[in-house]
């Protein structure tokens, strides 16, 4: 057995993203150069994308320690001071694996109290491109532990778990499988819906980017349970790595035995397909990723029948998110009971959130069901950078719900977020502070769900279409008193008279912010005011005469449209006809200065021009 170091390279998207390829490239020439006996593995996502790129160095006599904003020169160091020699290089350090005496470990701090990895356990530390590293770990066990007991005892395991179904509807899973299994008919189905869209959500990407085996060892299990002899996994086409290791898991699986005819001579055949999809939102709901799937438009039809009953072309057919396919050998293995010992009663488990936005510590986040958002945001995620204040988070994808301060203290389950004004959704969180204007925010998650419609519904169609264009009109401080009663109005109408799931959640971003920022959108109606000087058509920028360094020129220097210009006092000001609103000049001021401000209404401007200065 090999005992020389090894060195693990976090390279799924995000690292790739932060130059993970060019660290394991120079990781690679470095030790080959000084001929050190290390193994240097590409490896999936550590969950730590705010701190790419990762490498982690494992090493006979030293705890597994974990590098994080790894640079090319960094990576030349570790090689030559930690591999070559005994200098752990420790100001490079994020945390170790594991407690120890030398370096804090991740659980030592307090994103490590809340955090915990179950369906992300093997993810970032195992080779997603190499079988045996997940048979190494009990991979496909759970898939021989199955194929010893009975159909029927699979589904009664899972439905007696209590999984319910990550994709965002949190319908029990055990239930859609015993609906399948009772439908009549030979021919079944099983399908993973990977078909992931939500603006800030990566989290089945990076599942299936970093442990690919897992879902395909779920999704065999499904597809024994229900009598299905032939899966599929519904990928996006944006997430060309993902769909490169899944095509690469099915084909090591296949070549050993695990998938295909009379699997592990149990006389289970099943075989499965990897469909690419062309990206449109609405495919991630059942029955349009089903018509795209027969090459039909992807448009929603109505239900009853369910899939489960009458799916792909006509035939029953289990259709089950990532995630919710990833738990699934976790609970064939460990038993029901297990699984109902983490999260809370109505919903057992962990949830899995790609936490992004205004938050210190940006990533892929697994705590157990219950888990409040305060702790989600301040403990794992650390914060709001640059001191500012926190003012919401956007949680359930572009059709989840705007929570305020108010809401921290909201345990993060199915139930709970409902009752918020919010969901659970696929596990987008976007944190969002002071400086986002919720308004616009709504506008902006509208005009994504809008443009996303298959329009087959009228209310979906012209129902968003008419609130988008008053929160448009809202922003540019065109809104009347009366518009925020209709937009409750035309919202109650959209979600009554919409087939599917986006037109039914798509006015929840506008329906959350009214409940709990009325203020805000008062203020663009009644004063013409951007509280959070957001909006262009309600802000303008204003060089402050007592603050401007009459030697600087940085911000004329960074107009792309020489609207600023030298008066004759040498003090800079700002032609409000030619300025665009980019905020280049804001960026490019000194901090030492702080000579740019914004001010709404635009109008503050002339009131300050005419006093000479700010007061």
């Amino acid at each position: 057995m090999r005992k020389g170091p090894l060195v693990l390279v976090g390279a799924a998207t995000c690292g790739r993203a932060a130059g993970a390829l060019e660290v394991l490239k120079v990781l690679e020439e470095e030790i080959r150069k000084q001929g050190l006996d290390a193994r240097v593995v590409e490896v999936g996502c550590m969950g730590h994308c705010y701190a790419e790129p990762l490498v982690v160095i494992a090493k006979p006599g030293f705890p597994s320690i974990c590098y994080g904003y790894v640079t090319e020169g960094i990576a030349r160091r570790l090689v030559q001071d930690f591999l070559g020699g005994d200098d752990p290089c420790l100001e490079f350090a994020l945390a170790a694996l594991e407690p120890n005496e030398l370096v804090p470990a991740f659980s030592d701090f307090p994103r490590g109290q809340v955090e915990r990895a179950v369906l992300l356990e093997k993810c970032g530390l195992i080779d997603p491109q190499d079988i045996n590293h997940y048979l190494a770990l009990g991979g496909y066990g759970a898939l021989v532990k199955a194929l010893s007991l009975s159909p029927e005892e699979v589904v009664a395991e899972i439905k007696a778990s209590g999984l319910r179904g990550r994709g965002g509807a949190g319908f029990p899973t055990g239930k859609k499988w015993e609906a399948c299994r009772l439908a009549p008919g030979e021919e079944k189905y099983v399908i993973c819906n990977a078909d992931e869209g939500d603006p800030g959500a990566f989290m089945d990407r990076t599942i299936l980017e970093s442990n690919p085996h897992q879902v395909l060892e779920g999704l065999a299990i499904a597809a024994y349970a229900v009598g299905a002899r032939r899966g599929f996994f519904y990928v996006r086409a944006e997430y060309p790595l993902a769909v490169e290791r899944v095509k690469a898991a099915v084909r090591d699986a296949r070549a050993a035995g695990l998938l295909g005819p009379d699997i592990l001579g149990s006389g289970f055949d099943f075989e499965v397909e990897v469909f690419q999809g062309s990206g449109a939102f609405v495919c991630g709901e059942e029955t349009a990723l089903i018509a795209s799937m027969e090459g039909r438009p992807g448009l929603p039809r109505h239900r009853p029948p369910y899939p489960a009953e009458k799916g792909l072309w006509g035939r029953p057919t289990v259709i089950n998110n990532v995630k919710t396919l990833a738990y699934v050998p976790l609970i064939v293995e460990r038993g029901a009971a297990w699984f109902r010992g983490i999260g809370t009663p109505q919903s057992p488990g962990t949830a899995v959130f790609a936490l992004a936005g205004k938050v210190v510590n940006t990533g892929l986040v697994e705590v157990p069901m219950g888990t409040t958002l305060r702790q989600l945001i301040f403990g794992v995620g650390s914060g709001v950078p640059k001191g500012k204040a926190f003012k919401a988070v956007q949680i359930g994808g572009p059709s989840g719900g705007c929570l305020p301060v108010s809401c921290l203290d909201l345990p993060v389950d199915f139930d709970s977020l409902a009752q918020a004004g919010a969901m659970m959704g696929s596990g987008g969180m976007v944190v969002l502070d002071e400086d986002d204007c919720m308004v616009e925010v709504a506008r902006f998650f509208l005009d994504f769900t809008q443009k996303e419609s298959c329009g087959k519904c009228t209310m979906c169609r012209l129902g968003t279409r008419q609130m988008l264009e008053i929160l448009e009109s809202i922003t540019r401080g065109e809104g009347r008193p009366e518009d925020l009663e209709l937009l409750l109005e035309l919202a109650e109408d959209v979600q009554a008279g919409s087939l599917c799931g986006l037109g039914r959640t798509a006015p929840n971003p506008v329906l959350s912010t009214l409940r709990y920022f009325r203020e805000e959108y008062e203020a663009h109606i009644k004063e013409r005011r951007c509280p959070a000087k957001m909006c262009q058509a309600l802000i303008a920028y204003y060089i402050l005469p007592e603050k401007c360094e009459r030697s600087c020129d940085a911000c004329v220097g960074s107009c792309p449209v020489e609207a600023i210009f030298t008066n004759e006092d040498r003090l800079k000001v700002i032609d409000q006809q030619k300025c665009v609103k980019c905020n280049s000049c804001m960026e490019a001021c000194p901090p030492q200065y702080k000579a740019v401000i914004k001010l709404s209404p635009p109008e503050l401007v002339r009131e300050l021009e005419r006093k000479g200065g700010a007061k």
